[in-house]
């Protein structure tokens, strides 16, 4: 299969800027397990400059996830987690007996996507990207809930392609691949898809712009 790292529309874009307004209503109690750190200062503070700050928003056939990162101190590549939020949603749940997403799933995910708004909100965040996978890619009414999603929430979800997904998984660890050797096989195993990427370490290596255009060579989803 040809090479994630399309030009046209499905090419991963930039985090979304974040609008001025905040989400309508109030979120529902915070079910799921969350993480936040606040202690640290950015390398911007005490300049009169705040340091930007990113989110992402993942709703999977399973699970709804969110991070919330800014830059490490001045002096340290890389960036630092602030906020996490994970909560088990099952928006896939009978997807595959009935080609639809039940009311039950889509008011769970919802709920979830409520707390990630509110956590969005409240840290000031400067840009974020909410992702939608194979629950929605499949589901008949995937895009009506995605339309639900934002007049509830106020979070605008992208419903992502297995392609994109597949470059996405490869940017999000292309850190961690061992530079020694020749080729690296990222897995991504989600509720509802895989995805397989073989990735060339040696371009890898040699490319300026791998973060964002990693090399793959090959894919499948």
């Amino acid at each position: 299969m040809p090479d994630p790292d399309p030009s046209g529309a499905e090419a991963a874009r930039e985090p979304r800027s974040a609008p001025s307004h905040r989400t309508e209503g109030r979120s529902p109690r915070h079910r799921g397990r969350s993480a936040s750190n606040d202690s640290q200062t950015s390398p911007a503070q005490g300049q009169g400059k705040p340091a930007p700050v990113y989110a992402a928003v993942d709703l999977g056939t399973n699970n709804c996830r969110l991070l919330i990162a800014k830059p490490n101190a001045q002096g340290k590549r890389g960036i630092r987690v602030i906020d996490s939020y994970s909560e088990v949603v099952k928006l896939g749940d009978g997807l595959g007996r009935t080609g639809r997403l039940s009311d039950r799933s889509m008011d769970a995910s919802i709920g979830a996507l409520k707390v990630c708004a509110e956590k969005i909100h409240r840290k000031n965040t400067t840009a974020w990207r909410c992702v939608a996978t194979q629950a929605c890619r499949q589901a008949e009414n995937g895009q009506e809930f995605i339309k639900r999603v934002r007049e509830e929430v106020g979070l605008r979800m992208e419903i992502i392609s297995p392609r994109v997904e597949a470059r996405l998984s490869v940017m999000g660890c292309v850190n961690l691949v061992d530079t020694k050797k020749k080729v690296a096989l990222v897995v991504d195993i989600g509720g509802g898809s895989t995805e397989l990427s073989w990735v060339d370490i040696g371009r890898l290596k040699r490319s300026r712009s791998a973060k964002t255009k990693p090399p793959i060579n090959a894919w499948a989803s």
